[in-house]
């Protein structure tokens, strides 16, 4: 049995951006929420922190990007070009619109189940697809034109659906682990509270601003157009590698020539890693510790403790600790991106410890890192299940044996299909031999 193959556009029914009026959303909580790439996770759900409103009257004489259950939403622009999410029955919104950073598509349901093709869409292929239509720099993006690459392998709609059901049980169990790990990521803030009080409650008697506390650097990005920069093993961490406490590897690497003939310079072990740009800031300042030699890239810094009243690892804590107050600061710049000001950065008051205080928070630490390491080891486990069960999906082998036993009805819906398309023999679409 085979599978038809479809353009994208063959199969959906719009392809919609959004707007905001002029001079940006509003940001006060009245009004209609504006969608943005920022809003897009890296699981392919919709989050609403930080969220910008639109006029309600704005909001209703739109014609374009307004969302409806079953949406697929997709980052057009940008450094989260690419991002998709699934707008699903839970949507927190009666009324929501997209802004002018990300595309809503909206499939056929007659021919696809939408959950099916947004789980293709979030796919790597998916995702590989969707950037193939990549253009511009850094803060490039793709254009309408993605559509028309993109391709589906479409099996009939009971086999989509069962595919979906099987992916929904995996994704489910996914976010039962993020769950978790959303609570386990308080932990540590918690106990450094606990110790040391809240620091929005710090005074200036035992505190000492920031900048006087530690030593800065800067990172930056050998030139692309030199692959010899770019063939090593040093890692070079950028935003979207900060995504644990404890930084030791990175998805990019650079080499020693990068170091030799360029302005890179090392990061050395125990440097606390902050990220001062990008749409991340937007609600989440990333915080990490480097816990080998690394390099960084320019939308990042690295701190040194310079004295001995202070550790890495009571300074990475009182950050965290100190983020609502960080994200206070954070402005924004050219295309939208955010910022905060490094100078402002270093008039955080950070409180000096007595030395028994800083050696009992590191003993908890210590222990705390270690019940740690056992959640992060569940939670790779489960992101490896489920990308190997995307790419059985998309093979077919994921419902063979589900396929044999039903054979006869979904030869006669794959008919309906091509019938449902006006494809069924003119040669528009191609074919994916199952194993």
């Amino acid at each position: 049995m085979k599978w038809q193959v479809f353009n994208l556009n063959q199969i959906m029914t719009s392809l919609e951006s959004g707007s905001r009026p002029r001079g940006g959303a509003i940001l006060d909580s009245e009004g209609i929420p504006s969608i943005g790439g920022e809003h897009i996770g890296n699981d392919g759900k919709v989050r609403f922190n930080n969220l910008k409103f639109i006029p309600k009257d704005y909001y209703q004489t739109l014609n374009k990007g307004q969302i409806i259950i079953n949406d697929i939403l997709i980052v057009k622009d940008g450094a989260t070009t690419g991002k998709t999410a699934f707008v699903s029955n839970d949507f927190p919104f009666n009324e929501a619109a997209v802004n002018e950073h990300v595309f809503i598509v909206r499939l056929n349901s007659k021919v696809i189940n939408p959950k099916y093709g947004f789980y293709w869409l979030f796919s790597s292929q998916g995702q590989l697809q969707i950037l193939s239509d990549f253009r511009g720099s850094a803060q490039g993006g793709i254009t309408r034109n993605f559509v028309s690459q993109v391709k589906i392998p479409l099996p009939p709609i009971s086999e989509q659906y069962r595919i979906v059901e099987i992916l929904d049980q995996a994704d489910a169990l996914r976010k039962m682990r993020s769950d978790a790990d959303t609570k386990a990521e308080r932990i540590l803030p918690a106990l450094f509270i606990k110790i040391f009080g809240d620091p929005l409650t710090w005074t200036d008697v035992n505190t000492e601003p920031l900048g006087s506390l530690v030593n800065i650097q800067s990172g930056g990005t050998p030139s692309k157009k030199n692959p010899d920069y770019w063939d090593g093993d040093i890692p070079w961490v950028s935003p979207k590698d900060m995504k644990q406490d404890v930084i030791v590897d990175s998805i990019d690497h650079i080499s020693q020539k990068a170091i030799e003939e360029t302005n890179i310079r090392y990061v050395e072990p125990g440097a606390i890693l902050i990220v001062v740009r990008g749409m991340i800031l937007a609600h989440t300042i990333p915080l990490a510790i480097a816990a080998t030699r690394i390099t960084i890239n320019q939308d990042m810094k690295a701190l040194y403790p310079n004295c001995s009243a202070i550790d890495s690892i009571y300074l990475h804590a009182a950050l965290k600790a100190s983020s609502r107050r960080i994200l206070s600061q954070v402005g924004t710049a050219g295309h939208g991106t955010r910022k905060f000001d490094t100078d402002e950065l270093l008039k955080l008051p950070i409180l000096i410890p007595s030395q028994e205080q800083l050696r009992k928070f590191q003993l908890a630490v210590t222990d705390c890192r270690a019940s740690l390491a056992g959640i992060s080891n569940t939670k790779e486990k489960l992101d490896k299940l489920f990308n190997t069960l995307l790419e059985r999906a998309f093979s077919g082998e994921l419902t063979a044996k589900w396929r044999e036993a039903h054979i006869k009805e979904l030869l006669a819906e794959m008919e309906a299909q091509a019938k449902a398309l006006n494809l069924r023999n003119n040669g528009d679409y191609q074919q994916l031999s199952m194993l």
